[in-house]
């Protein structure tokens, strides 16, 4: 078959990776790159330049099966990693991190922060109960159900969860409490000791990417903005916005969702509705080595930092720092910060690259529609993948993928 796939990050790589041994496998991208939130650039530090990821970073040994198992069969190379959590509020008020609980002395005085502890040792005993509730229960009653006081809310479980989701506490508070912790069981965030093994991949992801696109016979067309998939007798035509175009057996259509919905000329009901159920939320990203979007308190530097200038965080995009030094084995002992909607603009001097990405919002009614991919899979010829299809991470992506191929009559060759 011949087989268009548009999308050139994990899930459309994959897809054509999977596929391009027995069929004609064209991926077009719209961007100038290939990898989609797998984006490494050449950071310009003291003496030299380092690869600094700006969108994946890091995979566990736990939960990234399908991820490890294409890393081994194309002989990427990866090092382990540092996952610490930390937060500042409100420069410097509360501040403290997974390895430094009493960094801050202050801390030590305030009956809150010690509740705070408290609470999050009970909510590790407790919580796992919700996850076989159904998903009407958002986390927000859950929470109140707990009667969890309002720091372990507000400084230690919602900013965790905006640090991993990538959205505000106010998004976080409406996902459904048995997603979120069924997430946080997963990844040993419900334990204090029992917790995976993190690595990022030696010399960034575009190492992974690089490997994986050269596989592919008919490599990536990139500045190619499909915006038009239709339907024909005999398959598929898709156009880019310059009326460029080519016909196709059928379509992967690995982008987000609702940039999906709209390429598709004459979407069916099902397709509406389904693909309508998913929102996204935009991120700016800024790589920079201002080191005022880190703890004042050394000690409380971490390799996840959740930032709030105000003590009651009702901003409508969460602000955070990847301190990549920890995360990617750097090379330089200049701090390399990428912060996450930063609330001012790093010192411009300090600037090394500015990006934007948007990552799906896990609502009540994106949840439900989950569960309903699969009434849209394969129908016309038309199939879709996405992380949006499961938590929104890089194994989401490709397990997507997997699961698509998988229904076109392909093998994976890491399950053999």
């Amino acid at each position: 078959m011949k087989i268009a796939v548009i999308g050139a990050g994990i899930s459309g790589l994959g897809a054509a990776y999977l596929l391009s041994p027995d069929h004609d496998v064209h991926v077009f991208e719209k961007n100038n790159y290939t990898g989609g939130h797998s984006r490494t650039i050449d950071a310009a530090v003291k003496y030299s330049k380092v690869p600094v990821d700006t969108g994946f970073i890091v995979f566990n040994n736990w939960n990234y099966p399908n991820l490890m198992g294409l890393f081994k069969k194309l002989n990427v190379q990866y090092h382990k990693s540092n996952m610490s959590f930390g937060v500042s509020i409100q420069d410097g008020w509360l501040e403290y991190a997974s390895g430094g609980m009493l960094a801050q002395k202050r801390n030590i005085f305030r009956p809150a922060y010690w509740k705070m502890i408290f609470d999050i040792l009970r909510f590790n005993r407790e919580a796992p109960a919700y996850i076989d509730k159904d998903d009407s229960i958002t986390l927000a009653q859950c929470l109140d159900e707990m009667n969890m006081g309002e720091w372990f809310r507000r400084y230690y479980l919602l900013a965790m969860g905006a640090a991993i989701w990538s959205c505000p506490l106010e998004t976080i508070m409406k996902f459904p409490a048995r997603t979120f912790l069924q997430f946080f069981k997963n990844h040993g965030l419900l334990s204090i000791n029992n917790r995976p093994q993190w690595y990022s991949v030696c010399g960034g992801s575009r190492e992974y990417v690089s490997r994986l696109t050269s596989e592919l016979k008919n490599g990536v067309r990139n500045d190619f903005n499909v915006i038009k998939v239709m339907q024909k007798s005999d398959g598929f035509r898709i156009e880019d916005d310059l009326g460029n175009g080519d016909d196709f057996d059928a379509v992967i259509l690995a982008c987000h969702a609702d940039e999906a919905l709209a390429m598709i000329e004459e979407p069916t009901e099902d397709e509406r509705d389904v693909l309508g159920c998913f929102g996204y939320q935009d991120n700016r990203i800024v790589v920079h080595s201002d080191e005022s979007f880190m703890p004042y308190q050394k000690k409380c530097w971490a390799s996840w930092v959740y930032l709030s200038r105000d003590q009651k965080d009702e901003q409508p995009s969460v602000s955070l720092s990847y301190w990549m030094n920890n995360l990617q084995q750097l090379e330089t002992d200049q701090p390399v910060l990428v912060t996450l909607n930063p609330g001012h603009d790093p010192a411009s001097e300090t600037i090394i690259d500015e990006h934007s990405f948007s990552h799906p919002v896990f609502d009540e009614k994106a949840i439900k529609a989950q569960s309903r991919i699969a009434d849209i899979q394969g129908v016309r010829g038309l199939w879709f993948c996405g992380a949006y299809q499961r938590y929104g991470f890089h194994e989401d992506g490709l397990l997507s993928a997997v699961n698509v191929v998988k229904q076109m009559g392909g093998t994976i060759p890491w399950e053999t």
